[in-house]
């Protein structure tokens, strides 16, 4: 295993604990908050809790797609369509969770108007914008994968 990639997928993997975490000892709490705070919309209370549930289990999607794509940089297969297939998914990830947080979004709007804490309107919108910031650098680079792959074959049958 290269040192670099190493290096990376402890990163990667670092980067998933805290949302595990969130997703074990917070969420619950939060989908009860909104409960609370909105007695008359209490019954949204569940799919609330799904959709965020939902959006973690697309982030780990899009970690795993990351470390599939780290090994094959590791067997020197970074030029290969399996790569160019880790980074579609990826993008498809980054989308998934940014529509998954502009259709939550009014009910976050609700949670804040409510607490009076207009930050959690802040931190929806730097996760859409984020992640849609994700889907166009990955989308970038698969079209780039995608070129190199091209020229690469095409060398490959002029010599």
């Amino acid at each position: 295993m290269k040192r670099e990639t190493l290096f990376l997928k402890v990163v990667v993997f670092l980067m998933g604990l805290p949302v595990l975490a969130l997703c074990i000892f917070l969420l619950p709490d939060i989908a009860e908050f909104f409960a609370e705070l909105n007695p008359k919309l209490d019954f949204l209370q569940y799919p609330f809790l799904i959709g965020l549930y939902v959006t973690a289990l697309v982030f780990f999607i899009a970690l795993f797609q990351t470390l599939k794509l780290l090994s094959y940089i590791d067997k020197n297969q970074a030029f290969s369509e399996l790569s160019v297939r880790a980074l579609k998914n990826i993008k498809y990830c980054a989308i998934t969770i940014s529509a998954l947080y502009v259709v939550f979004m009014p009910l976050i709007y609700l949670m804040a108007e409510v607490d009076d804490a207009p930050g959690m309107i802040l931190i929806g919108m730097v996760i859409i914008f984020g992640c849609m910031v994700v889907a166009v650098f990955a989308a970038v680079l698969q079209k780039l994968l995608k070129s190199a792959i091209d020229i690469k074959s095409e060398n490959d049958l002029t010599v």
